[in-house]
């Protein structure tokens, strides 16, 4: 078998599991998309949530939506 041993657990289980990640995974597609749509003081600090949210995934997250949003300012319409 290719995945070797899948453990057997209840279909809520699953639904739990699989329904958790996809969240953290909106979550953190949402804090990249946000911190493009943002101008901050350098392009650096700007490269620099996005990779933290990258690279670690939930916490960098929960650390973006805390600190760095506020920090970027959208950016204003012409």
């Amino acid at each position: 078998m290719f995945l070797g041993n899948i453990p057997t657990l209840p279909a809520e289980t699953w639904m739990i599991i699989l329904g958790s990640v996809g969240f953290f995974a909106l979550l953190t597609l949402f804090a990249i998309w946000d911190a493009f749509k943002r101008e901050f003081p350098s392009n650096m600090e700007k490269v620099g949530w996005i990779q933290l949210v990258i690279f670690i995934p939930f916490l960098g997250c929960l650390a973006y939506f805390i600190l760095g949003r506020n920090r970027g300012k959208k950016y204003e319409e012409k």
